[in-house]
């Protein structure tokens, strides 16, 4: 009789086991997931699966950026920049492509973090002279600092190392 008592309970007792287990599991999986998972274009071609320092400023300031950094800004040009800069070539005119020469060539020089989210928030022709009409003004209100800074470190690294980034054989 003792027995027949302590089995009804059994049931009860694994399935409460059970479901304190799996919220366990889902907390763990929930709180080590990143928000963007790296993908295997930021981690292959663009080698980056720890942080990596990025040129910050003009005093020579860097800045680390995770993988997850990266991807979130490799998304971000997919989404608003791919369409005129494929691989980082340039489609309208002037043809100036995203490669790191060409960065550092423009007035002022877009070889930065700081100068391309500048870039990005007032774009101006290649020579610095006047407004850009090619390429779209991004506000804050579109962008985030952060968001316009992982973008802009997605292109840094990308004109970096790369293959044909920048070029016609992308």
């Amino acid at each position: 009789m003792l027995i027949h008592k302590t089995l009804r309970w059994l049931p009860a007792l694994l399935l409460r086991g059970f479901a304190v287990f799996c919220c366990v599991c889902l907390g763990l999986a929930l709180v080590s997931r990143p928000v963007y998972a790296a993908d295997s274009y930021v981690t292959y071609y663009l080698k980056v699966t720890e942080p990596i320092p990025l040129a910050l400023d003009d005093q020579g300031q860097t800045r680390l950026f995770s993988a997850e950094d990266i991807t979130e800004g490799k998304k971000l040009f997919g989404a608003s920049c791919t369409n005129c800069h494929v691989g980082g070539s340039t489609l309208p005119n002037p043809p100036v492509s995203l490669s790191l020469e060409a960065l550092k060539g423009a007035t002022p020089p877009r070889d930065t973090i700081e100068r391309l989210v500048a870039y990005m928030r007032r774009p101006m022709s290649y020579d610095g002279t006047e407004d850009e009409i090619y390429c779209r003004e991004v506000p804050e209100s579109w962008l985030s600092r952060s968001q316009a800074e992982h973008l802009a470190g997605f292109i840094l690294r990308a004109a970096q190392v790369a293959p044909g980034w920048g070029t016609d054989q992308f």
